[in-house]
Protein backbone atom coordinates (compact mmCIF):
# COMPACT_ATOMS: atom_id res chain seq x y z
CA UNK A 1 0.00 0.00 0.00
CA UNK A 2 1.30 3.44 -0.95
CA UNK A 3 1.25 5.81 2.03
CA UNK A 4 1.50 9.55 2.56
CA UNK A 5 5.16 9.02 3.54
CA UNK A 6 5.84 7.50 0.11
CA UNK A 7 4.14 10.42 -1.63
CA UNK A 8 6.02 12.92 0.54
CA UNK A 9 9.42 11.43 -0.32
CA UNK A 10 8.55 11.11 -4.02
CA UNK A 11 7.44 14.75 -4.14
CA UNK A 12 10.63 15.93 -2.38
CA UNK A 13 12.81 13.94 -4.77
CA UNK A 14 11.00 15.33 -7.79
CA UNK A 15 11.52 18.86 -6.46
CA UNK A 16 15.17 18.52 -5.46
CA UNK A 17 16.60 15.80 -7.69
CA UNK A 18 18.75 14.57 -4.81
CA UNK A 19 18.22 12.18 -1.92
CA UNK A 20 20.39 14.38 0.30
CA UNK A 21 18.45 17.57 -0.54
CA UNK A 22 15.12 15.75 -0.18
CA UNK A 23 16.18 14.46 3.23
CA UNK A 24 17.17 17.97 4.30
CA UNK A 25 13.80 19.40 3.23
CA UNK A 26 11.94 16.65 5.10
CA UNK A 27 14.16 16.85 8.21
CA UNK A 28 15.10 13.17 7.99
CA UNK A 29 18.28 11.28 7.09
CA UNK A 30 19.38 10.47 3.55
CA UNK A 31 19.27 6.69 4.20
CA UNK A 32 15.67 7.07 5.38
CA UNK A 33 14.73 8.74 2.09
CA UNK A 34 16.50 6.06 0.08
CA UNK A 35 14.72 3.31 2.04
CA UNK A 36 11.30 4.84 1.46
CA UNK A 37 12.00 5.26 -2.26
CA UNK A 38 13.18 1.65 -2.55
CA UNK A 39 10.03 0.43 -0.77
CA UNK A 40 7.81 2.58 -3.00
CA UNK A 41 9.42 1.28 -6.19
CA UNK A 42 8.99 -2.26 -4.90
CA UNK A 43 5.32 -1.66 -4.17
CA UNK A 44 4.69 -0.11 -7.57
CA UNK A 45 6.80 -2.65 -9.44
CA UNK A 46 8.73 -0.06 -11.43
CA UNK A 47 11.75 2.20 -11.25
CA UNK A 48 11.01 5.87 -10.52
CA UNK A 49 14.48 7.44 -10.65
CA UNK A 50 17.75 6.73 -12.44
CA UNK A 51 21.13 7.98 -11.17
CA UNK A 52 23.02 10.31 -13.49
CA UNK A 53 26.00 12.42 -12.46
CA UNK A 54 25.14 12.18 -8.78
CA UNK A 55 21.54 13.21 -9.32
CA UNK A 56 18.26 11.32 -9.42
CA UNK A 57 16.60 11.68 -12.80
CA UNK A 58 12.86 10.91 -12.97
CA UNK A 59 11.87 8.07 -15.25
CA UNK A 60 9.00 8.55 -17.73
CA UNK A 61 6.82 6.64 -15.25
CA UNK A 62 7.69 9.11 -12.46
CA UNK A 63 6.90 12.04 -14.73
CA UNK A 64 3.55 10.45 -15.56
CA UNK A 65 2.73 10.15 -11.83
CA UNK A 66 3.75 13.71 -10.96
CA UNK A 67 0.47 15.46 -11.96
CA UNK A 68 -1.46 13.24 -9.54
CA UNK A 69 1.06 13.90 -6.79
CA UNK A 70 0.92 17.64 -7.48
CA UNK A 71 -2.87 17.42 -7.19
CA UNK A 72 -2.53 15.74 -3.81
CA UNK A 73 -0.21 18.48 -2.59
CA UNK A 74 -2.58 21.12 -3.94
CA UNK A 75 -5.38 19.64 -1.83
CA UNK A 76 -3.07 19.51 1.21
CA UNK A 77 -2.24 23.18 0.75
CA UNK A 78 -5.94 23.98 0.41
CA UNK A 79 -6.53 22.02 3.62
CA UNK A 80 -3.85 24.08 5.40
CA UNK A 81 -5.39 27.34 4.16
CA UNK A 82 -8.82 26.24 5.32
CA UNK A 83 -7.42 25.28 8.72
CA UNK A 84 -5.77 28.69 9.07
CA UNK A 85 -9.00 30.43 8.07
CA UNK A 86 -10.99 28.35 10.55
CA UNK A 87 -8.51 29.15 13.31
CA UNK A 88 -8.72 32.83 12.43
CA UNK A 89 -12.51 32.89 12.24
CA UNK A 90 -12.46 33.66 8.50
CA UNK A 91 -14.16 30.43 7.47
CA UNK A 92 -16.78 28.14 8.93
CA UNK A 93 -20.44 27.85 9.81
CA UNK A 94 -22.44 29.22 12.71
CA UNK A 95 -25.98 28.31 13.73
CA UNK A 96 -27.98 30.93 15.64
CA UNK A 97 -31.44 30.73 17.19
CA UNK A 98 -33.15 33.87 18.48
CA UNK A 99 -36.44 35.19 19.77
CA UNK A 100 -38.48 36.61 16.91
CA UNK A 101 -38.21 40.38 17.65
CA UNK A 102 -34.45 40.05 18.12
CA UNK A 103 -33.89 37.82 15.08
CA UNK A 104 -35.81 40.22 12.85
CA UNK A 105 -34.29 43.33 14.41
CA UNK A 106 -30.72 44.19 15.32
CA UNK A 107 -29.57 40.57 15.15
CA UNK A 108 -30.47 40.48 11.45
CA UNK A 109 -28.40 43.65 11.01
CA UNK A 110 -25.45 42.07 12.83
CA UNK A 111 -25.66 38.90 10.71
CA UNK A 112 -25.84 40.90 7.47
CA UNK A 113 -22.80 42.99 8.38
CA UNK A 114 -20.81 40.00 9.61
CA UNK A 115 -21.40 37.91 6.48
CA UNK A 116 -20.61 40.90 4.25
CA UNK A 117 -17.24 41.31 5.96
CA UNK A 118 -16.41 37.58 6.10
CA UNK A 119 -17.02 36.06 2.67
CA UNK A 120 -15.96 32.54 3.66
CA UNK A 121 -18.52 31.94 6.39
CA UNK A 122 -22.07 30.63 6.37
CA UNK A 123 -24.68 31.38 9.05
CA UNK A 124 -28.11 30.01 9.77
CA UNK A 125 -30.60 32.13 11.74
CA UNK A 126 -33.79 30.69 13.17
CA UNK A 127 -36.57 32.93 14.51
CA UNK A 128 -38.27 31.15 17.41
CA UNK A 129 -40.05 31.62 20.72
CA UNK A 130 -37.61 32.06 23.63
CA UNK A 131 -38.26 28.57 25.13
CA UNK A 132 -37.51 27.02 21.73
CA UNK A 133 -34.29 29.02 21.50
CA UNK A 134 -33.23 27.52 24.83
CA UNK A 135 -34.02 24.01 23.59
CA UNK A 136 -31.94 24.50 20.43
CA UNK A 137 -28.89 25.59 22.41
CA UNK A 138 -29.30 22.88 25.08
CA UNK A 139 -29.49 20.17 22.39
CA UNK A 140 -26.50 21.54 20.47
CA UNK A 141 -28.57 22.33 17.39
CA UNK A 142 -27.65 26.01 17.72
CA UNK A 143 -24.20 27.21 18.75
CA UNK A 144 -25.62 30.56 19.90
CA UNK A 145 -29.00 31.61 21.22
CA UNK A 146 -30.35 35.10 21.84
CA UNK A 147 -33.49 35.26 23.97
CA UNK A 148 -35.34 37.19 26.62
CA UNK A 149 -35.05 36.31 30.28
CA UNK A 150 -35.79 34.20 32.23
CA UNK A 151 -33.58 31.36 31.00
CA UNK A 152 -32.78 28.44 33.29
CA UNK A 153 -31.17 25.21 32.08
CA UNK A 154 -28.39 23.11 33.58
CA UNK A 155 -26.62 22.74 30.21
CA UNK A 156 -26.81 26.39 29.16
CA UNK A 157 -24.93 29.42 30.41
CA UNK A 158 -26.02 33.00 29.83
CA UNK A 159 -24.65 36.50 29.72
CA UNK A 160 -26.52 39.77 29.36
CA UNK A 161 -26.44 41.23 25.86
CA UNK A 162 -28.81 44.19 26.29
CA UNK A 163 -31.48 45.73 28.47
CA UNK A 164 -34.87 46.24 26.86
CA UNK A 165 -38.21 47.74 27.78
CA UNK A 166 -41.76 47.10 26.64
CA UNK A 167 -43.07 50.26 24.99
CA UNK A 168 -46.22 51.76 23.47
CA UNK A 169 -46.34 51.39 19.70
CA UNK A 170 -49.07 53.38 17.97
CA UNK A 171 -50.00 55.41 14.93
CA UNK A 172 -48.53 58.89 14.86
CA UNK A 173 -52.05 60.36 14.84
CA UNK A 174 -53.03 58.59 18.07
CA UNK A 175 -53.76 60.98 20.99
CA UNK A 176 -50.87 59.52 23.02
CA UNK A 177 -48.34 59.87 20.19
CA UNK A 178 -47.74 63.55 20.98
CA UNK A 179 -46.19 62.62 24.35
CA UNK A 180 -42.51 61.86 24.76
CA UNK A 181 -43.36 59.22 27.37
CA UNK A 182 -46.59 57.47 28.26
CA UNK A 183 -47.53 56.66 31.85
CA UNK A 184 -49.29 53.37 32.20
CA UNK A 185 -52.28 55.08 33.84
CA UNK A 186 -52.79 57.05 30.60
CA UNK A 187 -53.67 53.80 28.83
CA UNK A 188 -56.93 53.26 30.74
CA UNK A 189 -59.32 54.71 28.12
CA UNK A 190 -57.54 53.29 25.08
CA UNK A 191 -57.80 50.04 23.16
CA UNK A 192 -54.72 47.88 23.77
CA UNK A 193 -52.88 45.16 21.92
CA UNK A 194 -50.47 42.93 23.78
CA UNK A 195 -49.19 39.39 24.12
CA UNK A 196 -51.17 36.20 24.65
CA UNK A 197 -51.42 35.07 28.29
CA UNK A 198 -48.96 32.23 27.68
CA UNK A 199 -46.37 34.48 26.02
CA UNK A 200 -43.10 35.01 27.86
CA UNK A 201 -43.48 38.81 28.07
CA UNK A 202 -47.16 38.95 29.04
CA UNK A 203 -46.51 38.80 32.82
CA UNK A 204 -44.53 42.05 32.59
CA UNK A 205 -47.59 43.79 31.10
CA UNK A 206 -50.12 42.23 33.48
CA UNK A 207 -48.06 43.12 36.54
CA UNK A 208 -47.68 46.76 35.51
CA UNK A 209 -51.37 47.16 34.71
CA UNK A 210 -52.35 45.52 37.99
CA UNK A 211 -50.01 47.72 40.04
CA UNK A 212 -51.48 50.80 38.34
CA UNK A 213 -55.01 49.65 39.22
CA UNK A 214 -56.08 49.57 35.56
CA UNK A 215 -58.67 47.28 34.08
CA UNK A 216 -57.27 47.22 30.55
CA UNK A 217 -59.30 47.21 27.35
CA UNK A 218 -57.26 44.56 25.56
CA UNK A 219 -58.77 44.27 22.11
CA UNK A 220 -56.28 41.89 20.52
CA UNK A 221 -53.77 39.41 21.94
CA UNK A 222 -50.84 38.27 19.82
CA UNK A 223 -48.04 35.74 19.92
CA UNK A 224 -45.36 37.91 18.30
CA UNK A 225 -44.28 41.52 18.65
CA UNK A 226 -44.39 42.01 14.89
CA UNK A 227 -48.08 41.10 14.84
CA UNK A 228 -48.84 43.67 17.53
CA UNK A 229 -46.85 46.30 15.61
CA UNK A 230 -48.78 45.50 12.42
CA UNK A 231 -52.10 45.76 14.25
CA UNK A 232 -51.10 49.15 15.68
CA UNK A 233 -50.16 50.28 12.18
CA UNK A 234 -53.68 49.42 11.00
CA UNK A 235 -55.25 51.33 13.87
CA UNK A 236 -56.35 48.50 16.18
CA UNK A 237 -54.99 50.29 19.24
CA UNK A 238 -51.83 50.85 21.28
CA UNK A 239 -49.49 47.85 21.17
CA UNK A 240 -47.65 47.08 24.41
CA UNK A 241 -44.75 45.14 22.91
CA UNK A 242 -40.96 45.03 22.76
CA UNK A 243 -40.28 47.73 20.10
CA UNK A 244 -36.79 46.88 18.81
CA UNK A 245 -38.17 45.49 15.56
CA UNK A 246 -39.75 48.87 14.85
CA UNK A 247 -36.44 50.54 15.71
CA UNK A 248 -34.68 48.36 13.14
CA UNK A 249 -37.36 48.58 10.45
CA UNK A 250 -39.19 51.90 10.86
CA UNK A 251 -42.71 52.06 9.48
CA UNK A 252 -43.85 55.51 8.30
CA UNK A 253 -46.79 56.67 10.37
CA UNK A 254 -45.91 54.48 13.37
CA UNK A 255 -44.11 55.59 16.55
CA UNK A 256 -42.86 53.98 19.76
CA UNK A 257 -43.02 55.80 23.09
CA UNK A 258 -41.37 54.70 26.35
CA UNK A 259 -43.78 53.39 28.95
CA UNK A 260 -43.59 54.56 32.57
CA UNK A 261 -42.84 52.96 34.90
CA UNK A 262 -40.33 51.05 32.79
CA UNK A 263 -41.15 47.42 32.07
CA UNK A 264 -37.55 46.30 31.79
CA UNK A 265 -36.25 42.93 30.68
CA UNK A 266 -32.88 41.53 29.69
CA UNK A 267 -31.79 40.03 26.40
CA UNK A 268 -29.43 37.13 27.01
CA UNK A 269 -26.77 35.33 25.02
CA UNK A 270 -27.11 31.57 25.39
CA UNK A 271 -24.27 29.10 24.85
CA UNK A 272 -23.81 25.46 25.79
CA UNK A 273 -21.73 24.95 28.92
CA UNK A 274 -19.65 22.01 27.72
CA UNK A 275 -19.68 21.87 23.91
CA UNK A 276 -16.57 23.32 22.21
CA UNK A 277 -16.88 26.84 20.80
CA UNK A 278 -15.46 27.97 17.49
CA UNK A 279 -13.30 31.01 16.90
CA UNK A 280 -16.11 32.21 14.66
CA UNK A 281 -18.56 32.24 17.55
CA UNK A 282 -16.36 34.52 19.63
CA UNK A 283 -15.91 36.94 16.74
CA UNK A 284 -19.62 37.07 16.00
CA UNK A 285 -20.55 37.66 19.65
CA UNK A 286 -18.12 40.59 19.77
CA UNK A 287 -19.73 42.07 16.66
CA UNK A 288 -23.26 41.48 17.97
CA UNK A 289 -22.44 43.26 21.22
CA UNK A 290 -21.23 46.24 19.23
CA UNK A 291 -24.42 46.35 17.13
CA UNK A 292 -26.63 45.92 20.22
CA UNK A 293 -24.83 48.82 21.87
CA UNK A 294 -25.62 51.06 18.90
CA UNK A 295 -29.40 50.58 19.15
CA UNK A 296 -31.59 53.65 19.71
CA UNK A 297 -32.51 53.97 23.38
Amino acid sequence: MITIKHIEVFHALMRTGSATAAARSLHVTQPAVSAVLKHMESRLGMQLFARSGGRLVPTPEALALMPDVAGIYGRIEAFERSARDLAGGRLGTLSIAASSPIANGYLAKAVAEFTANNAGIRLTLQSLASPDVLDRVASGEAELGVAYEPVVHSEVETQVLAHNSIACVMRDDHPLAARQEVHISDLAPHALITYLPQALLRPYVDRALSEAGITPDIKVQVGLSITGIALAYHGAGVALVEPQLLMSLPLPGLVARPLLPRLQLKTLLLTHKTLPRSQLLGQFIAHLKQVAGERPS
